[in-house]
C-alpha cells in the first residue's frame, strides 16, 4: 500500500516516481471514437495556433512539438513510452483540432497497374 491507498493498488514507483494510468492521460478514453489511424500512417504539424479554448495535455503538447517534421504514427508511441491506443486517442484529439495533417498509405488499389506501367514503357521505346 503507498500513501494511504485504501485498496492498496500502487500508484508510486520508488525508482519511476509517481504512476498514471493510461487512460488518466488519455482522459478517461481508451479507444479513439472514429476509425483508428494505421501505425504507418504519417502526421505532421498544420501550423496552426492551439485555439484559446482548447487545452491541451503535457502529452499532447511533446506529440505537437513532435509532429513539426513527418512522423508515424508507430514512432510516436515508441518515443512517447505510452501504449499505442493512448496515442492515438491523443493523435485524434490533435486532428479534431486541425492542428496535425494526416497522410495516408497508399493502398493497392490506389497504385497504377504494371501492365500499363509497361505498355506506356514500350510505347515510349518504340518512339
Amino acid at each position: 500500500m503507498s500513501r494511504g491507498d485504501p485498496t492498496g493498488e500502487r500508484w508510486l514507483d520508488e525508482e519511476a516516481g509517481p504512476l498514471v494510468r493510461p487512460y488518466a492521460v488519455a482522459r478517461g478514453r481508451a479507444r479513439p471514437r472514429g476509425e483508428p489511424l494505421d501505425i504507418v500512417t504519417i502526421l505532421i504539424a498544420s501550423g496552426r495556433p492551439v485555439p484559446p479554448q482548447v487545452r491541451l495535455n503535457r502529452e499532447q503538447q511533446w506529440l505537437l512539438v513532435r509532429c513539426r517534421r513527418p512522423v508515424t504514427v508507430a514512432d510516436l508511441a515508441s518515443e512517447a513510452n505510452l501504449p499505442l491506443g493512448v496515442v492515438m486517442v491523443l493523435l485524434e484529439e490533435l486532428l479534431e483540432h486541425g492542428l496535425i495533417e494526416v497522410t495516408r498509405p497508399l493502398t493497392s488499389s490506389a497504385q497504377p497497374d504494371p501492365l500499363l506501367l509497361r505498355r506506356v514503357i514500350d510505347e515510349l521505346r518504340a518512339l
